[in-house]
């Protein structure tokens, strides 16, 4: 029996974007590569609805944050970071490092930021140059409404910098880069992209591109400035993942024929589907339908039920692979994926699986056979 992976990325793969892997490494300065190479970065650039420049870098999700803070911040920089979970706070903890001097605007774990506290926060100080927003919280399975929050931003701070982790919503989610007036926006294959961890997908505007000019923090791999240059000339600075790129190229093709108003309903329905079915069950929602992502939802484990205990048993017994709550949420919630390469009967037969699990650790589900 096949595992049922319903984590929020790695993400399953279609099988033809797997055989795409399996080719015969080429040359990644040659001709070939430039081809595919150019391919991917215009058709990110329709998927991710915008005009800027469109850099790809052999990394997972960490060092596109990584990356967005060295590339347009300096050491004592001002930045506002907005946190609604463990990687927004990833997001503040990556630029503290570096120096950064972060102020982050914290929210009740399973809600969403308020725009009117980010705007409160921005005119109280004046010296920030850049604001740092998750757009979908996969800890919490909650989903910043993004375009008010930059809407907000820009209203107080017409210039200033907004960084943005999408990578658990690009893709999957309307995010449209140029029409929300975002700075970075980063993405990873491993989410709803369909293709294996390996590389980040990054959006740089102009207001970008300016701040990497001033920036002071070094920087060598992660060098947009030096992915740009390789770019125009058909290449990564560095050897790329080269088999990632087979993959992506053959994943965007099947995005760019169901088109971005398809994807997105279904990410949609799907959420729903699991929201519903996990109601159905008896259990409870960490966060409001209303704010609730569309790609993950985060299910609090019922008062006397062992959460690792539970997750083991699904895994060990019922072939269906769960996500546990991390940082203060670790033992509390469980997380259920729904991003990619997913349908109503793998979600139904995790919801089964469910059904049948919770009683041997103690709860007894509400739901009758569907």
């Amino acid at each position: 029996m096949s595992v049922n992976l319903r984590i929020p990325g790695p993400t399953p793969c279609p099988d033809d974007v797997l055989q795409a892997m399996s080719r015969q490494m080429i040359n990644h300065r040659g001709p070939e590569f430039a081809d595919i190479i150019g391919r991917i970065t215009e058709s990110l650039q329709r998927l991710f609805e915008t005009k800027n420049d469109v850099l790809t870098l052999s990394s997972a999700g960490t060092g596109a944050i990584e990356a967005a803070v060295v590339n347009t911040l300096s050491v004592g920089d001002r930045a506002l970071c907005v946190s609604i979970g463990v990687f927004g706070d990833r997001f503040a903890d990556i630029a503290k490092t570096y120096g950064v001097n972060v102020e982050t605007l914290s929210f009740e774990q399973g809600t969403a930021a308020d725009p009117q506290e980010v705007t409160d926060a921005l005119k109280k100080d004046s010296s920030f140059k850049a604001v740092m927003v998750t757009h979908n919280e996969t800890s919490t399975g909650v989903t910043n409404d993004l375009e008010a929050i930059a809407k907000a931003i820009r209203s107080v701070r017409p210039d200033i910098l907004i960084l943005v982790d999408a990578i658990s919503s690009l893709g999957s989610v309307p995010l449209p880069i140029d029409a929300w007036d975002l700075d970075v926006v980063f993405t990873g294959s491993q989410k709803g992209w369909m293709v294996p961890p390996g590389m980040a997908m990054v959006s740089v505007s102009k207001r970008g591109w300016d701040a990497v000019e001033t920036a002071k923090i070094p920087r060598y791999y992660f060098d947009y400035k030096k992915a740009k240059s390789y770019l125009d000339k058909g290449e990564t600075p560095w050897t790329p993942a080269v088999s990632v790129y087979f993959a992506m190229d053959v994943a965007l093709k099947k995005l760019e024929a169901e088109g971005l108003a398809r994807i997105h309903e279904r990410h949609a329905r799907l959420g729903q589907f699991t929201r519903d079915g996990v109601k159905a069950l008896g259990l409870k929602l960490l966060a409001d339908d209303r704010v609730a992502s569309k790609t993950v939802t985060a299910v609090r484990v019922p008062e006397g039920v062992d959460g690792p205990a539970l997750n083991k048993m699904m895994r060990t017994e019922y072939n269906t692979v769960l996500a546990g709550g991390q940082g203060p949420l670790t033992g509390k919630i469980f997380r259920i994926g729904h991003l990619g390469l997913v349908s109503e009967a793998d979600l139904q037969a995790c919801l089964d699986a469910l059904k049948l699990a919770l009683p041997r650790v103690g709860f007894q589900p509400a739901m009758a056979a569907r």
